[in-house]
């Protein structure tokens, strides 16, 4: 008995010494700041591939969460510089003449993506950039775009190289190929922040092409493409979505992808397409309602064309 009763006494005392160092190492713990619920790190850890330092020189404290997943998505910075001696449009650069007509180009395209009541386009957030052949410029003009609206203090812009068969966008903004959309369609363990990429424009997210397959067309006109474009476009209000498609003529893809947007943006180049090849384009895409034309490389006039290198106008369908 006399043994029992001491091993209890052993036992207990035990009990109290590791809780009073359970006391003393609580007291020396670092507090989580007020308001913080993000989960301790072990110590020694160190955030994987610097997320955490690109997380936070890319969404200053205050930026809103407007992207899908968009504590997920992967970060890389465009070199900003290098693309505005190439002629692009950057939120920062200087007030060149082609960011004067890329405004003037986008704003009749805002004007209709969040027009209300009578005026509302359906999927008019949706907006697809094409051209009748290859080499008319449609990549160079869907990224001018999407820098320029991203500009807009309250909007968001989602760029995604949907032409699947010979995507360029990443390349043209010096980017390694990413999964994409193809992988997004075709893998079901995918989601859309596993193949989003966030940029050093503030406003501005991309997403590549993806895997090439064969059956891409069937890919974008399946139901799981429905469900996405549907998703991406009412997810958020203050989203623009722009789709790099491939030419018209030269591939099947362009016809689907009009099925899903509300609006089109077709680059034609000036002095080069011919009316028969604009009108077979037409009849192709024909199933958006709203079409715009972008002339590149339009000759400076003394017309509407104010700025000389590009000139915009409207086709309306069934007319």
């Amino acid at each position: 008995m006399d043994l029992i009763q001491r091993a209890a006494e052993r036992l207990k005392q035990a009990n109290e010494l590791s809780l009073v160092e359970k006391a003393a190492a609580k007291r020396h713990e670092k507090p989580e700041p007020p308001g913080s619920d993000a989960p301790p790190r072990p110590a020694g850890s160190a955030p994987a591939d610097g997320a955490e330092a690109a997380e936070s020189a890319a969404a200053p404290a205050g930026a809103p969460e407007t992207d899908i997943g968009r504590t997920h998505a992967r970060q890389f910075a465009l070199d900003l510089a290098k693309l505005q001696i190439s002629g692009f449009v950057t939120p920062s650069g200087s007030r060149t003449r082609i960011a004067e007509e890329f405004r003037v180009i986008k704003r009749p395209l805002l004007l209709k993506a969040f027009a209300t009541g009578e005026e509302r386009v359906e999927g008019g957030n949706l907006l697809m950039v094409t051209s009748a052949k290859p080499g008319e410029g449609k990549t160079f003009t869907a990224i001018n775009l999407a820098m320029s609206i991203a500009s807009e203090r309250d909007l968001h812009v989602l760029l995604i190289d949907a032409d699947v068969q010979r995507p360029s966008v990443f390349q043209v903004l010096g980017l390694p190929p990413q999964r994409g959309l193809l992988d997004l369609l075709s893998d079901a363990n995918l989601s859309p922040p596993d193949v989003l990429v966030r940029t050093n424009v503030r406003n501005l997210t991309l997403m590549a092409a993806g895997t090439p397959s064969l059956a891409t067309t069937e890919l974008l006109a399946s139901q799981k493409m429905v469900t996405l474009m549907r998703d991406i476009a009412s997810r958020y209000r203050d989203r623009i979505v722009i789709f790099d498609a491939p030419p018209v003529l030269a591939s099947s893809e362009p016809s689907v992808l009009a099925l899903h947007v509300g609006q089109i943006v077709l680059v034609v180049e000036a002095g080069k397409t011919g009316r028969r090849a604009i009108d077979q384009t037409l009849s192709h895409i024909g199933s958006c309602q709203h079409i715009s034309v972008v002339f590149n490389k339009a000759e400076k006039s003394s017309g509407t064309d104010e700025f000389g290198g590009y000139d915009y106008g409207y086709y309306k369908a069934n007319e």
